[in-house]
């Protein structure tokens, strides 16, 4: 999470200024100037980065010996055989639980090898995974981030199998850790010791600290007492310097720049890497280069809070080239004699040079936005050095002046270069068959792969209609028909205004936050209360209904029927298929969202169903605890009946609606609000109270989705006039 996250701007460092906190100056400075200053962006294009990069890397390995002192830096953790794999984890993802893909709702069995299959086919694959199975639903009820994990399917064990399954196809496994999660249920345990117990217990192999500038060291510590050792990765940049010590991994943002920007943390420490992040992208060329020229890798991110931001073909095809060669030469990435802006020939083009004992390898962009086939680089030569084109597969013949080779090779608009030096009598295992594996991925140019990109169709799951009636049944209202303005926006935390957030109605062409649409309304009966444990529980005895999923069902009864004295309250902890399950039985069904609205609103637009003001008598009262209270009963605010006499429709419990399914991502409108707004962060599941508001939550399955804060109502079809 990065633009949920902090505005408040980073501090400048006092001995040299950065262009953006987790990048070096591009500023190269003349002879004699002793510090590097921010380079001004207008006309930058004027810099001869040739000239000065002499003297800019000088004073620069200047600095990073004078920094590394100051921090008293210790390379320990970067030595560590067990840790060893993070410094080649190019291509990392953050996967929602809720993805279709990674889990099938109707099967109910986790899908891992279509999960990677699909990656693999895309963009070549990934070399670790970060589960997210917390934000954006955490905060409907007290579950903290340490109760989700026992509510996933198979609940420890079924996580534990996951990660077996993921380490059977090579894929290393991060569990996230939220430090703005103490407003729920308080587990006992700090978060350090919680998580490091809990990724000894299922064989995880780090932990990534959403939101932290650095994953705290208290981390490392207590993940060495368990005896499984994990790879610590902050989320947000940039990393407090004398965290690099234990920090093996960040997310980072890439340089924007014409002049592409050199790693600050790489350049301290060559072992660490950064996987870059940037999840609302469209076109992720700026990305791809500062990590092609900076040996970085990738955080491929496309399923954000369940809004699918797919890779283009282009985008895909470029990670997969990328990641294929850092894959191969990754010993010559972490090499501590890397350097940055190597000499190149064509204005706009810039590269890095990887050395390491017998061989270099450069990595080069192109900048701009035409094709180059000329001489790219001029390199220091000895006799019987071979140039290999690694981006294209084949050899090079240089053009020798002196002492200096003179390479030529072939650049898209846009695009990439890599060459590798191999000195007389050096070779490599299985060259041949990787040269050839290139040439043929090189045999379609990037620029004839589609860059375009669009939005997920989403489709509403149909609800049956009942048999129509023509008088109200027993509890139920009479809704009349009506013009009605249906005007709801999604208050998720995230997305802007970005195509594919939150939902798409049938009269819709794409996904979006804001829904305004003028409607028809049919008749129909609503219950005049949500459905109570008491109804619940006629419902139970009657059918002996037990769900197969049946991890939190009914979670707050005891002994199979209500609580003492809850007989009245609204049922919670159903899922939607046990509302749906309910409703069948009563020849009734789930509401559809806008009749929802309808009942509760009526005409008039009003906010609230009693009017447009808050009137906080006519809801229970907000509970800011850490645990859940228990729901008001049904009947016990009447100042809150809406203009058609319905009861209860905002601020005691949530209400299952309308669920919406698109290729990756399941959810749930849910309308109404509750009485559980848990303090310490912003990141909680956001109230909706407002009747032209409503939550978007993801659905995985029943054991999840079940939450003692989320009810339901039923409707009844009417065939009056």
């Amino acid at each position: 999470m990065t633009d949920k996250k902090y505005n408040i701007p980073a501090p400048k460092p006092k001995i040299a200024e950065f262009e953006q906190p987790h990048t070096l100056p591009i500023h190269l400075p003349t002879p004699g100037e002793p510090t590097p200053w921010p380079f001004h962006k207008i006309g930058e294009w004027k810099i001869d980065v040739n000239a000065g990069v002499d003297t800019w890397r000088h004073g620069m390995k200047v600095w990073r010996q004078e920094h590394l002192i100051r921090m008293g830096y210790d390379d320990a953790q970067y030595k560590r055989e067990e840790l060893l794999w993070s410094q080649s984890n190019y291509v990392h993802a953050q996967m929602m639980v809720e993805d279709r893909y990674f889990y099938d709702p109707v099967a109910r069995q986790y899908t891992v090898d279509k999960y990677l299959d699909d990656l693999k086919a895309r963009f070549g694959g990934i070399d670790s995974v970060l589960l997210w199975y917390i934000y954006p639903n955490i905060g409907i009820d007290d579950r903290s981030q340490h109760d989700l994990v026992d509510s996933l399917p198979g609940g420890l064990e079924g996580l534990k199998q996951v990660v077996a399954d993921f380490h059977r196809r090579n894929v290393r496994v991060f569990l996230p850790t939220m430090p703005w999660d103490n407003g729920t249920r308080d587990n006992g345990k700090t978060d350090w010791q919680a998580m490091a117990e809990l990724a000894a217990e299922v064989n995880a192999d780090g932990i990534n600290g959403d939101t932290y500038f650095s994953v705290p060291h208290s981390f490392r510590v207590a993940s060495d007492k368990t005896g499984h050792p994990v790879v610590l990765q902050p989320e947000t940049w940039p990393l407090s310097d004398e965290a690099l010590m234990w920090n093996n991994q960040t997310w980072g943002k890439a340089s924007t720049s014409f002049i592409p920007a050199v790693s600050k943390l790489k350049w301290l420490e060559s072992r660490h890497l950064t996987n870059v992040e940037n999840r609302w992208a469209r076109n992720r060329t700026d990305d791809f280069q500062y990590i092609f020229f900076n040996g970085h890798g990738y955080n491929a991110w496309e399923n954000i809070w369940g809004i699918w931001n797919q890779f283009t073909p282009r985008d895909g095809e470029t990670l997969r080239r990328i990641a294929t060669i850092f894959r191969k030469f990754s010993t010559l990435l972490v090499g501590p004699d890397w350097e940055p802006y190597a000499q190149t020939l064509q204005q706009g083009v810039f590269a890095s040079a990887f050395p390491r004992e017998q061989m270099t390898l450069w990595t080069v962009v192109n900048r701009n936005e035409y094709e180059l086939s000329t001489e790219q680089l001029v390199v220091n030569h000895q006799a019987g050095t071979r140039y290999i084109d690694i981006w294209n597969g084949v050899e090079l013949k240089a053009r020798l002046s002196k002492d200096k080779a003179i390479l030529h090779f072939d650049m898209e608009p846009n695009g990439y270069g890599c060459v590798l030096a191999l000195k007389e009598g050096e070779s490599i295992t299985d060259l041949t068959v990787f040269l050839q594996q290139m040439k043929e991925l090189a045999a379609k140019p990037l620029q004839h792969y589609s860059g375009a990109w669009k939005a997920l169709v989403q489709n509403m799951v149909d609800i049956p209609a009942t048999a129509p009636k023509t008088e109200a049944p027993e509890g139920m209202i009479a809704i009349p028909a009506g013009g009605f303005d249906f005007k709801v926006g999604g208050i998720e935390i995230e997305g802007f205004m970005w195509a594919g957030l939150d939902f798409q109605y049938p009269w819709e062409n794409v996904p979006r936050r804001a829904h305004n649409q003028h409607l028809d309304i049919k008749p129909f009966f609503m219950d005049q209360y949500p459905v109570s444990n008491a109804d619940y529980f006629k419902f139970v005895t009657a059918t002996g209904y037990h769900p197969e999923d049946d991890f939190n069902f009914l979670k707050d009864w005891v002994d199979g029927k209500p609580q003492k004295g809850w007989e009245n309250k609204p049922v919670t902890w159903v899922s939607i298929e046990d509302a749906r399950a309910y409703a069948t039985w009563a020849n009734k069904r789930l509401p559809n969202e806008w009749e929802w609205q309808y009942a509760a609103q009526g005409t008039d637009g009003r906010l609230f169903p009693w009017g447009d003001s808050w009137d906080a008598n006519a809801v229970p009262a907000i509970n800011h605890q850490r645990d859940l209270l228990p729901p008001a009963n049904v009947d016990a605010h009447p100042t809150g009946a809406s203009p058609f006499g319905v009861m209860d429709m905002v601020g005691n419990v949530w209400q299952w609606t309308n669920e919406f399914v698109d290729e990756h991502t399941r959810a749930a409108a849910l309308r109404g609000g509750s009485s559980y707004h848990p303090a310490t962060s912003h990141w909680y599941f956001p109230q909706a109270y407002q009747l032209d508001q409503h939550g978007k939550y993801l659905l995985m399955a029943p054991c999840k989705d079940r939450s003692g804060m989320l009810g339901f109502r039923c409707v009844v079809d009417s065939n009056r006039d």
